[in-house]
């Protein structure tokens, strides 16, 4: 295989566990390989350099700020771009498919879904909503944009079709579960200041189109209009129950019930409890630069573009 019209982008930080096994699952496709680096203090560079990347590093904000950092400053001139996490692979008969889609000009289609599956302490979580989870993460340069928001950001079609790309696209991140805890800690961190900045900048959220694919439109649809307008600690709840019974988390056994308990609602319910640590902070103000700089102060984050 020699896909030299595609830029693999990939963001790290401190990933020398994941880095090697990442670059090696599409290496055979010859691909411009170009890592972002928020100053690992790690091996995560060398192994990276090692297996024939570029790599640039650059102040982490957050993943669409990097993402769109690179895509504007590391000279990306191929036709077709493909993003992946350092923890995340792809499996031979995806890398078949990708090299075939790029070849045939994306078979007409200006971007690639792929399933991803998730791997939680060495086990497959295929139920509970969790498999497949279709993501756009191939497309054709200059027809897509990234979504810039903190948490949860897709890369968005603007233009043309996408077509679903079968094979094996895993997250599988090694840490342990100390480093899980406090991502998702993170993670609710991120998400609040999503949620906080909508409802003072309402119209400042991006739409996720069909094209992007409609499994994400519908989720996203969800999210905003049927689960934000829940009560707080409910939503988390409720979530919980219809991932591990109604869509059938429990058949995946003590491992699975961890991770649905601590993604769908521990998770959750850390979100709900950050959001009203901001509203009882903004009680005693009324302006929106006031209520930027509490949610600053607060999250940890520079929020200068939104004042």
């Amino acid at each position: 295989m020699n896909c030299k019209n595609l830029t693999i982008i990939v963001l790290t930080f401190n990933e020398e566990l994941h880095i090697k096994r990442c670059i090696e699952s599409f290496s055979s496709l010859g691909a411009r390989v170009i890592i972002v680096d928020s100053f690992s203090n790690d091996k995560t560079c060398l192994i990276a350099k090692s297996y024939g990347a570029e790599v640039f590093t650059n102040p982490f904000i957050n993943q669409a700020q990097q993402f769109q950092w690179a895509m504007d400053n590391c000279n990306v001139s191929t036709d077709w771009v493909l993003r992946l996490d350092a923890d995340e692979t792809v499996d031979k008969v995806l890398v078949e498919n990708i090299n075939s889609f790029i070849l045939n000009d994306g078979h007409g289609n200006n971007g690639a879904i792929f399933n991803r599956k998730h791997i939680f302490l060495g086990k497959w979580v295929k139920y509970g909503g969790r498999y497949p989870l279709p993501m756009l993460r191939l497309f054709r340069r200059g027809t897509a944009h990234i979504e810039q928001r903190w948490m949860d950001e897709h890369i968005v079609l603007d233009e043309g079709t996408s077509c679903v790309l079968n094979g094996g696209f895993a997250d599988d991140n090694l840490n342990s579960v100390s480093w899980f805890i406090d991502k998702h800690n993170k993670y609710a961190s991120r998400e609040v200041v999503d949620i906080m900045l909508k409802r003072l900048l309402p119209n400042s959220d991006s739409k996720i189109n069909a094209a992007t694919g409609l499994s994400i439109k519908l989720k996203r649809f969800f999210k905003q209009s049927v689960y934000m307008k829940l009560p707080y600690f409910v939503r988390p709840f409720l979530y919980f129950n219809f991932r591990y019974f109604l869509q059938l988390g429990f058949l995946d056994g003590a491992r699975g019930f961890a991770y649905h308990f601590m993604q769908a609602f521990w998770y959750r319910t850390l979100v709900d409890l950050k959001c009203m640590e901001i509203e009882k902070e903004w009680i005693n103000v009324s302006t929106n630069d006031e209520k930027l700089v509490i949610l600053e102060s607060i999250s940890g984050f520079c929020l200068e573009n939104y004042k």
